[in-house]
């Protein structure tokens, strides 16, 4: 429960977060004990000197006392839906009975059936037969999901 810890861990995460691109005031650093529940879900009477947490955010700044306080706090991530498709690919597969079924995340824009797509640097253009993510049709593929697709006319090879 030492303040003291707490500030050393603070100071060394910091400089760590500095280092790969992030800034530590977007941070909310709370001092928790998995072990005994202290400010996971309420405010712990064990570390009087722990008076929250304090973040800038776009929306401005956020204040917090809990780590699920800090959890409710994080900003969703921009879904670019409106520009133009792009789905680096993770594979491609060939599924018996149904055909070619490339496979990637959704990064930007959108993917459905009956779009014409094109592939590079192959540049090989087909038509999307379906979406799936998980075994479940999709109507339609978003950024951040992971989407299988069955496309017209196109080996394995070709993409």
């Amino acid at each position: 429960w030492s303040e003291d810890r707490f500030n050393e861990i603070i100071k060394e995460t910091s400089t760590f977060i500095k280092k790969v691109g992030y800034n530590p005031k977007a941070v909310a650093f709370v001092p928790i004990s998995g072990w005994h529940g202290d400010n996971m879900l309420e405010e712990s009477t064990n570390m009087p000197w722990y008076k929250g947490w304090t973040k800038e955010t776009k929306a401005g700044v956020v204040k917090g006392k809990t780590l699920l306080d800090a959890i409710d706090a994080i900003e969703p991530p921009v879904r670019p839906s409106d520009k133009p498709l792009r789905l680096p690919l993770q594979d491609v597969y060939k599924i018996g009975g149904i055909g070619t079924v490339p496979v990637g995340r959704v990064e930007t824009g959108i993917i459905k059936a009956g779009m014409v797509v094109t592939f590079a640097p192959t540049n090989v253009t087909t038509e999307v037969k379906s979406v799936e993510m998980h075994h479940e049709q999709l109507e339609q593929g978003v950024p951040g999901d992971n989407v299988g697709f069955n496309v017209k006319n196109v080996s394995v090879k070709d993409i």
